[in-house]
């Protein structure tokens, strides 16, 4: 292939009618201003789209452009290329051809990237064009840190040798970034954010220590190193977290914040005694991450509308069910994110505090200092809030003090772990309240679950096995001769597991005057029933089930759901 030739972006736009003369004339002024290039000045000011540059630089150049999300990349093929090129000139190595290689660059008519590639590479190069925002997602996942985090770890291991480490000295340290525990743990958690990873569990075993990843619900093997680094690690991030460093017979939690790739992260840490030494499990909490929205967490259409119109009401009490790990927390943060205002005192008590939001009062509680949930909800209603969020209703008197709230003019947010939306307000009299109270406070309850969605890059139809087909043709009847299924084969953008991210399954109940009149009923039995009537069949499992027939969910998945509401 022949070196390009410069051409002009915006006179290519204009030309390709795809972009206005007095559009390039601001962005132009843009760019002269702030210094940015001028693709991301007309992306940013919304004239056009990465796809329509990209489209339209492929077109004048008359070479192809390829949606990275949708290509199979080879880790090998992309490594051929060394990291700091492949950021600096925002390209990837795509495939390997007769005589040479195809790079995917995103601006194709950068002379000097060009030539830089091609004198790396040592081969005849040709370009294909791809968007920036994938080269650099793609960037991101191929050069991960694994070897790095390896590398490190036997570092760490022949700084210790047999000696006592001592790390109130390197703290003190200035040249402290060079330790081998701190780069190893900068690598780790760089490595973890890359790969979306919710927590990292560092767990010493007999003889070895294992880190893994948590990534969309399920965990995954980073790496193992030898036993002797587990205490030099478990220190450091006490001594991070502000923790006692002397305790090693007791589990102790603490948090602290960092910055990885100037996001700034959140980490809460939990240690716990085992076997063979500390287990340490860090969650990981994406502060700089994307706006918390309710319309973007999976919720149908409709249910949507009917849960915001709930949220709105002045009053209330407001429950969001499910297991640990089903995504409550974040619902209810969405719905607070709508309803922060100027005008309204919210105030949030929690354990722990998990995000946090500007212009919200949150408070955390301590068992320890007796600053439980039900005292420092008697404090917050004296603060004259007008919503309040309890992290969740563990006894009796947190939910009785939560339903008064209710009935006195509050609109109360919380949670409580049951199976379904129907069996809440059972579990809720179960616990003590008065039916009374659950009837004339509670306005709604939704519960919800999540599954992996499957990875949009190496979706496929399949047959489903004869379990699955059983199933679904309990759920479906004859409509699953019509229907399509997928799953993911597993490619390089979802690490070969056939996912990539989650979505929320949901059911909400609201408590009409029906329900209502159901729950001052002696008889369960009859509360149940009167509740599934009013949520028409929008349950937990025909919303996965709806999922799987969409093609975002694996029957499996779906299945997995229905299991959990049996047990």
């Amino acid at each position: 292939m022949a070196r390009p030739e410069k051409v002009r972006l915006g006179e290519i736009l204009v030309q390709q009618k795809l972009l206005s003369e007095e559009q390039l004339t601001q962005a132009l002024a843009d760019q002269k201003r702030t210094g940015r290039k001028l693709g991301r000045v007309f992306v940013e000011n919304g004239f056009v789209t990465e796809e329509q540059i990209s489209g339209a630089l492929a077109r004048q150049l008359n070479i192809p452009y390829i949606n990275l999300k949708f290509y199979n990349i080879s880790d090998a093929l992309v490594r051929l290329l060394p990291e700091t090129a492949a950021r600096r000139f925002r390209a990837v190595v795509l495939e390997e051809r007769q005589g040479g290689l195809l790079v995917g660059v995103s601006d194709p008519t950068d002379l000097f990237a060009y030539d830089e590639i091609a004198r790396l590479l040592r081969r005849n190069v040709e370009l294909a064009v791809v968007n920036e925002t994938e080269v650099l997602h793609t960037i991101d996942r191929i050069y991960r840190r694994t070897g790095e985090i390896t590398d490190f770890a036997k570092e760490v291991e022949a700084d210790i040798g047999d000696a006592f480490v001592d790390f109130g000295a390197m703290t003190a340290n200035p040249g402290l970034e060079e330790a081998p525990v701190v780069k190893l743990l900068q690598s780790v958690f760089d490595d973890a954010t890359q790969v979306r990873a919710s927590d990292i569990h560092i767990e010493p075993q007999e003889g070895r220590l294992q880190i893994r990843f948590r990534i969309d619900g399920v965990l995954h093997l980073q790496t193992e190193a030898d036993i002797k680094i587990a205490t030099p690690l478990a220190l450091r991030l006490k001594l991070m977290a502000d923790l006692d460093i002397s305790e090693k017979r007791l589990p102790q939690d603490g948090r602290f914040a960092m910055k990885v790739k100037n996001q700034r992260i959140d980490v809460r840490i939990s240690t716990m005694p085992t076997q063979f030494g500390e287990s340490v499990v860090m969650r990981l909490l994406n502060q700089a991450g994307n706006t918390l929205r309710l319309e973007s967490i999976g919720m149908p259409r409709k249910m949507l509308e009917r849960f915001r119109a709930i949220v709105q009401r002045p009053n209330g009490l407001v429950l969001v069910t499910g297991p640990t790990g089903s995504g409550k927390t974040t619902t209810l943060y969405s719905a607070l994110a709508e309803l922060n205002s100027v005008e309204k005192k919210l105030i949030t008590v929690e354990d722990p505090v998990e995000y946090r939001l500007q212009g919200i009062n949150q408070v955390q509680v301590n068992d320890k200092i007796e600053l439980s949930f039900a005292r420092v909800l008697r404090s917050a209603l004296r603060q004259d809030p007008d919503i309040v969020l309890v992290g969740e209703m563990r006894d009796q008197e947190t939910a009785q003090i939560g339903l008064r709230a209710a009935m006195t003019g509050h609109l109360v947010l919380s949670t409580l772990h049951t199976n379904d939306a129907a069996s809440t307000p059972l579990r809720l009299m179960d616990m003590g309240v008065p039916r009374y109270m659950v009837g004339g406070s509670l306005q709604a309850v939704l519960a919800q679950r999540l599954v992996r969605v499957i990875c949009e890059s190496c979706s496929t139809t399949y047959q489903p096995t004869p379990p699955e087909q059983t199933w679904l043709r309990a759920e479906l009847g004859t409509f699953v001769e019509q229907a399509r299924f997928f799953h993911g084969k597993g490619c390089s953008h979802c690490n070969g597991t056939g996912f990539r991210g989650r979505t929320g399954v949901y059911e909400l109940l609201e408590m009409t005057r029906a329900v209502t009149d159901a729950a001052n009923h002696p008889d369960p039995a009859h509360f149940l029933k009167v509740a599934h009537e009013e949520m028409g069949g929008e349950t937990l499992r025909r919303h996965g089930v709806a999922l799987a027939v969409q093609g975002r969910t694996t029957v499996g998945e779906a299945m997995r759901i229905s299991n959990q509401m049996d047990d």
